[in-house]
């Protein structure tokens, strides 16, 4: 049988030498040294941690490790951790940062051959007679010191908006939801391809034993598009790198409270055992799925004990709840998870994704995104505060966006207080704050439909490349050898866009 095993793509003749067969046999021995190793990085700083504990805990083999911790990172990071709050169904740039004032004297006219340039449309609206144009009914005002244009539906965000960076420019490849959110979480339309988090959960490793490198959240009561598990999953990375879903509710972590009549020290009996029976298969058969499943009971076996601790929220302050809004005293809403998140980005959770539903508004948008930015203004700009006056800021990257824009022109029937937008992928606005990014500027251009870009545009691969960048991470080195092939999270293309970033 053949092994398929993790490889590095590092361009010197020294590292070609990783090309060989992982001693299984010396797993467990290993991933003690690699745990010592783990708790000695802890003393010496975050940098000693990543390089000692990302190869370690892989259970890589020796010459594995060593070319690894020469390579990783591959230059001097600038974030520490990042929280990715992605808005899922797509927000419409029209309404929160891509001002179209002009737009207001082309009510109602259609979208012009120019401008569309035969670019195809959604099956939603592509039998309309007409593609009638529909200006935002909503103010826009300029705030901050460089009096960046923000919609009056996101007054809280206004006020950090000289922490920001506006990217306007962001292109995409899928027209629908699914194959556009799997994309911009894996590189690939297609599933199967690990997410952006167990990449760089596989590349550096963990900062807390105690805790998963990778955590999903998602708001509850959503509604809109489905979100899947493989959105946070590994791919074909081993199955210890992929997110772990925190819930609200008794049980934040499905399977991790014993049984009935089970306590702590039959647990670990039990884990004791496993190791031994996992062992005994490894000689037989290599396989190292034994191996991760085994490292995953052990790290449910230490999430007992962190795990509460860090869901309790009793500690904090009246005036934190007061921060982040009324609902962040409701388990599971946005707000509630953004100050989870917060207290995760604490404990040195490498990667949190906070996933918020009901953005796809193809009709009665007005109504729809007010709601939406509603839920979502004030929490999102009290995390940001919150972490700057931690001192967290400067580390810890914050990115706001969805899978794609929408359309200028109104899907359904247009009226002067009513419409739905379509689905847009040739230009869409999100942003990014924190940790390496230049804060208070907008970068990109669109033109006066928010229909095409006219500079500095940034492809999905590009904001990719660039989060890889920011953990110190050469997006084109970073790969793994599956199927015969060598695969990276930004498969063939992508750049680094450093004109963002300080």
């Amino acid at each position: 049988m053949e092994n398929h095993h993790e490889e590095f793509r590092l361009h010197t003749p020294e590292f070609e030498q990783l090309n060989q067969k992982l001693d299984r046999r010396h797993f467990l021995t290993k991933t003690t040294l690699g745990l010592g190793a783990l708790a000695v990085g802890s003393l010496f700083g975050a940098e000693t941690l990543r390089r000692s504990a990302a190869p370690a805990a892989s259970g890589l083999s020796e010459d594995t490790q060593e070319a690894i911790l020469r390579a990783l990172p591959h230059f001097a990071p600038k974030a520490r951790r990042v929280v990715y709050l992605f808005m899922s169904g797509g927000p419409s740039q029209f309404e929160t940062f891509d001002y179209k004032p002009q737009l207001a004297k082309l009510f109602g006219q259609d979208l012009p051959d120019s401008v569309r340039q035969g670019q195809r449309l959604t099956g939603m609206s592509a039998n309309q007679s007409q593609l009638p144009i529909a200006p935002s009914v909503f103010k826009f005002d300029q705030h901050g010191e460089n009096g960046t244009w923000v919609s009056e539906l996101l007054p809280y965000t206004a006020r950090v908006v000289d922490e920001l960076c506006i990217i306007k420019s962001l292109h995409t490849e899928a027209i629908n939801h699914d194959p556009a959110i799997t994309f911009f979480q894996t590189g690939n339309q297609l599933p199967g391809r690990p997410s952006i988090g167990s990449w760089v959960s596989y590349g550096l490793g963990s900062e807390n034993e105690n805790l998963p490198t990778f955590i999903s959240l998602i708001s509850k009561n959503g509604n809109g598009q489905p979100l899947y598990a493989r959105l946070w999953g590994s791919g074909f990375l081993p199955t210890r790198y992929e997110g772990t879903q925190f819930r609200s509710g008794k049980d934040p972590v499905l399977f991790l409270n014993n049984p009935e009549g089970y306590d702590g020290k039959d647990r670990k009996e039990m884990l004791d055992y496993l190791k031994q029976l996992n062992q005994l298969q490894n000689e037989s058969y290599g396989d190292p799925e034994f191996d991760n499943r085994l490292a995953q009971f052990e790290m449910a076996y230490r999430m007992q004990t962190s795990v509460p601790d860090v869901m309790d929220v009793s500690k904090e302050s009246d005036e934190v709840f007061e921060l982040y809004g009324p609902d962040s005293r409701d388990p599971g809403t946005y707000a509630a998870n953004c100050l989870l998140a917060r207290k995760l980005l604490e404990k040195d959770v490498r990667f949190v994704q906070l996933y918020h539903q009901g953005w796809d508004q193809h009709d009665a948008l007005p109504v729809g995104i007010k709601n939406q930015c509603k839920k979502v203004d004030q929490p999102t700009a009290a995390l940001i505060m919150d972490l700057k006056r931690r001192g967290m800021l400067e580390d810890t990257l914050v990115i706001w966006g969805g899978e794609f824009g929408r359309t200028v022109y109104s899907q359904g029937k247009l009226t002067e207080d009513n419409y739905g937008r379509d689905h847009h992928p040739r230009c869409f606005s999100m942003w990014m704050a924190g940790a390496g990014v230049k804060a208070g500027i907008s970068y990109g251009e669109t033109d006066d439909f928010s229909y095409n870009i006219t500079k500095d545009p940034v492809h999905v691969h590009d904001f990719q490349a660039t989060l890889m960048h920011l953990f110190g991470i050469d997006h084109e080195r970073l790969t793994f050898k599956f199927q015969g092939r060598r695969y990276r999270l930004t498969d063939v293309q992508g750049k680094v866009v450093s004109a963002i970033l300080t």
